[in-house]
């Protein structure tokens, strides 16, 4: 008898039931297209802006975030022509609440379709919108629009350094976030812009940062001082001086940081305008060693200021100053020329409680001819680092006074605010500042999409009058 192969060609040549039953299966079940998505826009109930970084969640806990222009892609094919709910929730900005103690609102997604929804302005600064990370325009992008804007390449980015030098305004950032692996670059990222580098002080803005990149197009680290030494490099203090033949020379005071946060070396650094990166140039303490560790150190933000007999200083503040020192390269890297500068009473609200500052900024505002403030409290409510005052002083070194809250968060920390006058025209009402908003350091549940660890603009209207109690 033979025997048959379990490759019986006779056998091969029959169709198989389970393909007859997929043909049949196609035969009647419609091919889904993709869903087109429906455009959902939130703006500012008081003057029609798109409003950036607000929640959009659905009964069953689909969470949109709207883009800088202020827009979701609402694609969700379950609910394309069914009436379907919103929630929405936005640090500084809410709707009004229901008889249920919901806030949100009721519309039908169809494909293409567009539904715009208004929110109200609760904190007294404007949200302008996200400088840095990926998807700036996403949602948008999505829709087919804002389909000009380049992505840089990186995700997050984390306490702004900034300084005008050689007629360009130069960024730099602390720990970033790539797209390849959850470790990312560690050495300080950089970019350029023109000074004036917005043409709207308006939502949606488009910051377009030129990037320091490598040979091959990525965004790079620019201050590895000490390529063979391990953990971060960190820079603070950053600011261009003039040197004795007259030469700006872009600085910072660099970290070298060891778990959990603590550093193991503080330096000088110098900008080298031909490799495009940070040089050390002197070492001022090496933990182990015989020097003490300088204190204070310069760092924080920087400011000039002019004293009454025409002596113009160099102060460094974080927010205020703690630190001055003649205002030229020469004595920036001498610490023999370093004076300490006597702290200020910690500022008060309205009410007469005090508020303790973290960090922040000041600059001299022409508007108010007053020197002015922005800074995060420490131990805030509801955020415990994320509540950002502003108040005004005669002198940058106070006495400080009557503090207004400006921007305040839920749960999400907002630290390490900038203030922004080269931004603006002389003499505009018009005050930047932006901060690191991230779920770091608080009590958030989970971090926001796309937002999470990156700086986001704010803009106060010096005129406003909710800042009346700080300009007193």
């Amino acid at each position: 008898m033979t025997k048959r192969s379990r490759f019986n060609p006779v056998r091969s040549a029959t169709i198989p039931c389970w393909v007859t039953a997929l043909a049949v299966y196609l035969s009647i079940t419609p091919v889904v297209d993709a869903v087109e998505p429906c455009r959902v826009r939130v703006i500012d109930a008081e003057n029609g802006w798109p409003v950036p970084l607000v929640t959009l969640e659905t009964t069953h806990h689909v969470r949109f975030v709207t883009d800088n222009a202020g827009v979701v892609a609402f694609d969700l094919p379950e609910l394309m022509g069914a009436e379907t709910w919103l929630t929405v929730s936005a640090d500084g900005y809410e709707r009004k609440a229901d008889g249920f103690g919901n806030r949100g609102f009721r519309f039908t997604p169809e494909p293409g379709g567009e539904h715009e929804v208004t929110v109200q302005r609760t904190n007294v600064a404007k949200r302008l919108g996200r400088l840095t990370g990926g998807g700036i325009f996403g949602e948008s992008q999505k829709l087919g629009e804002r389909l000009d804007w380049k992505e840089s390449g990186i995700l997050g980015s984390d306490s702004i350094q900034n300084a005008v030098h050689r007629g360009k305004l130069f960024w730099a950032w602390g720990d970033t976030i790539v797209p390849k692996y959850p470790l990312g670059l560690f050495h300080m990222t950089s970019a350029t812009t023109p000074i004036h580098s917005l043409d709207s002080f308006e939502p949606p803005i488009a910051l377009a940062l030129d990037y320091f990149r490598d040979d091959e197009g990525r965004v790079r680290n620019v201050a590895n001082v000490a390529p063979d030494d391990p953990g971060p490099t960190w820079i603070s203090g950053y600011v261009s001086l003039p040197d004795k033949r007259g030469e700006e020379r872009l600085v910072g005071c660099y970290s070298k940081i060891k778990p959990p946060l603590s550093s193991y070396r503080i330096g000088l650094c110098v900008w080298n305008d031909e490799t495009a990166n940070f040089e050390s140039i002197r070492v001022l303490w090496e933990e182990g060693g015989d020097v003490p560790k300088p204190d204070p150190e310069p760092v924080g933000h920087s400011l000039f200021w002019t004293d009454e007999k025409g002596e113009r200083w160099l102060l460094f503040g974080d927010p205020f100053p703690s630190i001055r020192m003649p205002a030229t390269y020469e004595a920036w890297s001498d610490p023999r020329t370093w004076e300490s500068v006597k702290a200020p009473a910690m500022p008060k609200a309205p009410d007469g409680a005090k508020v303790k500052p973290h960090r922040g900024s000041v600059a001299w505002n022409t508007f108010r001819q007053r020197w002015v403030t922005i800074f995060c409290e420490q131990g805030g409510e509801p955020s415990r680092l994320g509540e950002l005052w502003y108040a005004e002083a005669d002198s940058p070194f106070g006495p400080w006074g009557t503090a207004v809250k400006v921007v305040s968060h839920r749960h999400h920390t907002f630290y390490n605010p900038r203030l922004h006058p080269e931004m603006t025209p002389e003499g505009s009402p018009i005050l930047l500042f932006e901060g690191t908003y991230t779920k770091t350091f608080s009590d958030a549940p989970t971090a926001t999409p796309r937002y999470d660890y990156n700086q986001v603009l704010y803009r106060l209207d010096l005129d406003d009058p909710a800042l009346a109690a700080a300009q007193e």
